[in-house]
């Protein structure tokens, strides 16, 4: 009897401090199952606060990337652009460590989104430094559209590259394609 009275009593002061101490939160979500809270961009700038989901995608993860040109004036098609490893996260973000030299900047990040089964866009901006790593020329854009293949250890398509000014005019437009395969725990160089 005693031990029903313990139980009864334990479930009535968690149902308690449930309620005073829960807010917002749902009745039927338990405190420490809610998911962190991420801030997603809407219409007019606004911020709104968002669920973050904990879906797994086949882009998440860690991959070698190459960019290689195709159809970009003034430089030939299959001459190598970058190369080096970019990892996808499930908040919707990228991050690339370019081939570039490190003094010309080769870390920049991006946002993605899926838009298909197989299928991903990716909005991607670089500061962007002269050789010398001396003199700031401007964000460069990056935008590839890419699809995993059915495995998920590979992916290819299309990068469009576009060097601006520091004042927003357009230096060059780099076009080609982009094949990447996936970096496990058994990769190696």
């Amino acid at each position: 009897m005693k031990t029903s009275i313990k139980a009864v009593t334990t479930l009535a002061g968690m149902l308690v401090l449930g309620v005073v101490f829960g807010g917002s939160a749902s009745a039927c979500v338990p405190l420490f199952a809610l998911k962190p809270a991420a801030y997603a961009a809407s219409e007019g700038a606004s911020l709104v606060l968002a669920a973050h989901q904990q879906e797994v995608s086949p882009i998440m993860g860690m991959w070698k990337f190459t960019f290689v040109s195709k159809g970009s004036t003034g430089i030939p098609d299959g001459t190598l652009i970058d190369s080096g490893y970019a990892t996808w996260h499930s908040d919707g973000t990228e991050i690339m460590n370019s081939g570039r030299a490190p003094m010309t900047q080769s870390f920049c990040t991006g946002v993605w989104m899926q838009t298909g089964e197989y299928t991903y866009t990716l909005n991607h901006f670089a500061m962007s430094w002269d050789p010398t790593g001396s003199m700031y020329v401007g964000p460069a854009n990056i935008k590839e559209n890419i699809t995993i293949d059915y495995s998920g250890t590979a992916y290819a398509g299309t990068f469009t590259i576009m060097q601006y000014d520091t004042k927003g005019n357009v230096l060059q437009t780099v076009n080609g394609t982009i094949t990447a395969t996936r970096i496990n725990v058994d990769s190696s160089v």
